[in-house]
């Protein structure tokens, strides 16, 4: 298929293109370094555990935190959050999270729900899209065991105060998760400050990895219930799952050409850091300006630009978002359309029917995009 003409604005479902170290490191993993980490004693193997470790201390380092061990690798960002919540939750316990939530956090929790395990209360956005934290606060009960709260809104791209809902968990004792899928690459993180306990990542958006890598920051405090057990390269002679970490989360063959991709990754967010962030919010900036501008077209995405990622949704007219996404498909834009798996979020806004179109930028997209996407936008607020 060609992608030559192609614009892409879908960097919130995966980034695009990846870094050249990235697509190298995988290559490479594959071709001249391939072993199992944590298996073997030969040079190969015990590369590949170096790169495992190196890609922990680089991720630990970009969250602040204090310890690389408190990184556990996992599947993507849901397999990170299914351990999170249940590896925290038991029967009787009472969960409070936010409207804003992706079905990776809401399934978990409604499979739980519907076995009669756990109890739960959902807080709503405010009209500026923002979780007001005392909302938090007023639904705790004797036996809330947990707190969620997603960082970034993958549908609206509004940043939420996870500093300011972590200070009500600490100060309760409560163990909180933040689900940081659209936040980790795009926006600084520091864990201490946000006062969490768990904080799940994807590899493959913000930080430029490949799909299939993801984790998990584990406060050394907190000892999960594993849920998958196996082989991990250490205590071999026990039947039992290690009690250590993160050996004890990591059952099974490590993803090791997805990590190596994944340290690739980090490294260069890190060293670009600055200048792509900024760049991703002008381009944000550009497209909710020309968007707004249109007559017809209705914006989601908060006004504020000091709280918002690079993701702009929007709905055209009284078209469905399928239909609009469509159209712009045909003319060369890779879209998101539908209910992004955020229910809830949706029905906040009003688009449960229909959905929302959602544009995200990336670090390689251009100002011409951006003025391209408007104007193609404009001319189907006309036409229909």
């Amino acid at each position: 298929m060609n992608h030559v003409n192609q614009i892409y604005l879908d960097h919130a479902a995966t980034s695009d293109p990846k870094p050249f170290e990235v697509i190298s490191a995988v290559v490479n993993a594959l071709s001249a370094e391939n072993a199992n980490p944590g298996r073997s004693g030969y040079p190969r193997a015990i590369h590949a555990s170096n790169v495992i470790f190196n890609c922990r201390r680089e991720i630990a380092d970009f969250l602040s935190a204090s310890d690389p061990m408190e990184i556990a690798f996992t599947y993507n960002c849901t397999d990170a959050i299914n351990l999170a919540i249940r590896g925290v939750l038991k029967k009787g316990d009472h969960v409070i999270l936010s409207a804003l939530e992706h079905n990776s956090v809401l399934r978990v929790l409604g499979e739980m729900q519907r076995a009669g395990e756990i109890d739960m209360d959902i807080v709503l956005p405010k009209e500026n899209g923002y979780i007001d934290p005392k909302d938090y606060l007023k639904r705790t009960k004797p036996n809330t065991a947990l707190l969620i709260l997603t960082h970034a809104s993958n549908v609206t791209g509004a940043v939420q105060p996870v500093e300011a809902v972590g200070c009500i968990a600490k100060s309760l004792g409560i163990p909180y998760l933040i689900d940081g899928a659209q936040a980790l690459g795009e926006i600084m993180v520091d864990v201490p400050k946000c006062k969490c306990d768990l904080y799940a990542f994807a590899g493959h958006k913000g930080l430029l990895g490949p799909q299939g890598t993801g984790g998990l920051f584990i406060n050394s405090g907190i000892i999960l219930k594993p849920f998958r057990a196996g082989g991990t390269g250490s205590s071999s002679e026990s039947i039992y799952q290690p009690s250590e970490a993160p050996d004890r989360y990591e059952a099974g063959t490590m993803n090791f050409p997805g990590i190596s991709g994944l340290l690739a990754g980090v490294r260069y967010t890190k060293a670009h850091f600055r200048e792509n962030t900024y760049h991703i919010r002008s381009l944000t900036n550009a497209l909710y300006e020309g968007l707004s501008a249109v007559s017809g077209v209705t914006v989601y995405t908060p006004s504020n630009e000091a709280y918002r990622t690079g993701v702009i949704s929007f709905n055209v007219n009284n078209l469905s978002s399928q239909d609009s996404a469509a159209w712009l498909s045909e003319r060369g834009f890779c879209l998101r359309s539908g209910l992004h798996c955020a229910p809830y979020a949706h029905a906040y806004l009003g688009t449960l029917e229909r959905g929302a179109v959602r544009a995200s930028v990336g670090y390689a997209n251009t100002f011409d995009e951006i003025e391209k996407l408007v104007e193609q936008v404009y001319y189907l607020s006309k036409i229909q």
